[in-house]
């Protein structure tokens, strides 16, 4: 079994986001910079390939990794995140033993926790998915070809709707029937180093973005999504389950 990880960064002037990582598979490092070039080179035993490409957009750059991908699985990564030194055994002992999977998602280890902890094994359906993002997701290459799964272009850093493209992603595995599982295994270490590209808090952008996310994942139940989120994160948003949802579905404009 293969691994092959596929990177997603910024202005990578050299090869250092390599050790930085803390890569030691195949990689495919997205490089959204001003030049359009690509280079292959070889990095510990493991074949790397750079595209430099001068445009912007995560899912974009996601997809040019995705598409250009050779191996069995592979994983999805930012620039701000340190592989643990077992990822590779971690990963593939992980698909050994659920051969039916075609996508897993695993735990990132953060020094001050946001996200949501997976403490036993689960599997992930319509009810759950929204809780994982990109970096932690784990993929059966051939299965996400072969359904013609991409990442949305219009949603995430670089994009005009600010965030939602691994939530996308998700649903689109699941409406096309792949199996989905979560497991409590440590794959990276998130280093948390910048601030994010586009996560200015939950003001009105946020909310305004949400909607769209919703109503891009489902156009028949995107009202009820907005409804759901609004109630249950009311507290977070501080205005009000209402007015978040007036925002959120401003989503349809």
């Amino acid at each position: 079994m293969t691994i092959q990880v596929l990177v997603a960064a910024m202005n990578q002037s050299d090869h250092s986001i390599l050790e930085k990582l803390n890569i030691k598979t195949d990689a495919i490092i997205g490089n959204q910079c001003n030049k359009n070039s690509i280079e292959d080179l070889e990095w510990q035993g493991n074949k790397i390939k750079y595209l430099n490409f001068n445009e912007r957009g995560v899912g974009l750059n996601r997809n040019n990794t995705l598409m250009r991908a050779t191996a069995d699985i592979c994983l999805f990564a930012d620039d701000d995140m340190v592989y643990c030194d077992n990822y590779e055994q971690t990963v593939c002992q992980a698909f050994e033993s659920h051969p039916d999977a075609d996508v897993i998602l695993f735990n990132l280890e953060e020094n001050h926790p946001g996200r949501y902890i997976i403490r036993h094994e689960e599997r992930v359906g319509y009810f759950n998915y929204l809780r994982y993002g990109t970096a932690r997701m784990a993929v059966r290459r051939k299965s996400i070809h072969e359904s013609g799964i991409l990442f949305h272009l219009c949603f995430g850093g670089g994009t005009k709707h600010s965030h939602g493209e691994d939530n996308i992603f998700l649903a689109d595995c699941l409406k096309k029937g792949l199996k989905v599982y979560a497991l409590p295994m440590y794959i990276a270490k998130l280093t948390e180093d910048r601030e994010s590209t586009w996560n200015n808090g939950y003001g009105k952008k946020f909310l305004v973005d949400q909607g769209c996310l919703y109503k891009a994942i489902s156009r028949k139940w995107w009202r009820l999504l907005c409804l759901q989120d609004a109630v249950r994160h009311h507290s977070v948003y501080k205005r009000g389950w209402m007015n978040a949802y007036m925002l959120m579905t401003r989503g349809r404009e």
